[in-house]
């Protein structure tokens, strides 16, 4: 599915209304996924540089990267991130001659104001199971989980529960769980654990986030 580009806030938030009822938030999702791919973006004023890095999933080795280099297409509007990464995401994702069982993204799903954030708007366009992992909470309330790895709370916003706040480092700040597209909650931070295993944040997020910014420092080419 091709990414609308919107010309003002309202008509953002009507695609965002128009695709929220394609989302699948069950599954089945990856049971054990063979290979996992974070995505991210780097900005350096209006240039951006997105980032998709496909890793094995039983050793965390790099598969597969790829980089796209853009312009940014639409202001920063909280809640609307999606527009302004999308489009030079899926470029990246579409180039890959791997095609990733999950896809994590450095951000939010379902914990988003609207229940429809980056890792949602990601997964309906490209019909992939997504996850969004964020680094601090976007919405919702929460209690501090306990300070062992694997401790979580629910993360809620009005009443229903949006996320998990995840210990993924026993004793270090949690990251914040949520699902995005064709994968349940419990798979999600399962697959977060397993991508743990001695940083707090994900590989898949922690490799992305240095591909992109290094795009932009080696001058990726920019339409």
């Amino acid at each position: 599915m091709k990414a609308q580009t919107p010309r003002t806030i309202l008509e953002a938030e009507a695609i965002q209304d128009e695709l929220r009822p394609l989302l699948d938030l069950t599954g089945p999702g990856p049971g054990t996924p063979a290979t996992v791919a974070g995505v991210d973006v780097a900005y350096d004023g209006e240039r951006l540089a997105a980032a998709v890095a496909v890793l094995d999933a039983s050793t965390l080795e790099v598969v597969e990267q790829v980089t796209v280099g853009g312009r940014v297409a639409f202001d920063y509007v909280p809640g609307l991130l999606a527009f302004r990464e999308v489009p030079a995401l899926l470029e990246a994702l579409e180039r890959l001659t791997v095609t990733p069982d999950l896809v994590v993204c450095d951000g939010y799903g379902l914990a988003h104001p609207r229940r429809f954030g980056l890792a949602c708007h990601l997964g309906v366009l490209t019909g992939l199971p997504t996850i969004g992992v964020g680094k601090t909470a976007f919405v919702g309330s929460y209690p501090d989980p306990a300070p062992e790895r694997g401790s979580w709370t629910d993360l809620t916003l009005d009443g229903d529960v949006v996320g998990r706040v995840l210990r993924t480092r026993h004793g270090v700040k949690p990251v914040f769980v949520s699902v995005g597209h064709r994968v349940d909650l419990d798979t999600a931070c399962r697959n977060v654990l397993a991508l743990t295993p001695h940083y707090r944040l994900p590989e898949t997020t922690r490799v992305s986030d240095r591909l992109s910014r290094l795009a932009l420092i080696e001058n990726v080419t920019f339409d």
